[in-house]
């Protein structure tokens, strides 16, 4: 699936409720895809994360949202008390996935190819921090990748364009 072609609409995930969601359902839709924490100082990126969902996603943005807990352990939590804080504390209702790595050898595919697609400050393929975020295009194609500092609101410009 790492062909030089693929898409991210070529991958798969499990979402955070245990069902396996084929990416390529979203074809045709920009994606924002973000790899997420429960306690992490970028946590309350979820409320703008939500707005942006809320903002475009009836002009066809689909926010993901993967929790992962490589990063300092800040994410600690089962798949169900994660959903159960982001509903609770921040009214997420976009697509959040299981708990995954994003990093190393047990790294998520779509993330080994999103980094290799968009690599980090100074061609860096790995994944920093929590909250770093990939837009993708409607072609499938990593549009660009953001720091974790980079807020949701500062990514409004960039998603216009691919819509």
């Amino acid at each position: 699936m790492t062909t030089p072609n693929a898409s991210a609409y070529d991958f798969e995930a499990t979402d955070i409720r245990g069902k396996t969601v084929k990416l390529a359902a979203y074809t045709g839709h920009p994606l924002l895809i973000v790899n997420t924490a429960s306690a992490c100082g970028f946590t309350p990126q979820f409320a703008g994360l939500e707005k942006l969902h809320d903002t475009y996603g009836q002009r066809g943005l689909v926010v993901l949202g993967f929790p992962c807990n490589q990063f300092g352990s800040q994410d600690p939590g089962s798949n169900t008390e994660i959903e159960s804080f982001c509903q609770v504390n921040y009214g997420v209702s976009f697509p959040m996935m299981g708990k995954i790595d994003v990093n190393g050898g047990d790294a998520h595919p779509l993330f080994k190819w999103l980094a290799a697609e968009a690599p980090g400050l100074l061609g860096t393929k790995a994944i920093k921090w929590n909250f770093t975020k990939f837009l993708v295009g409607k072609d499938g194609q990593v549009v660009k990748r953001y720091a974790p500092t980079d807020t949701p609101e500062s990514l409004k410009a960039d998603i216009e364009a691919v819509l």
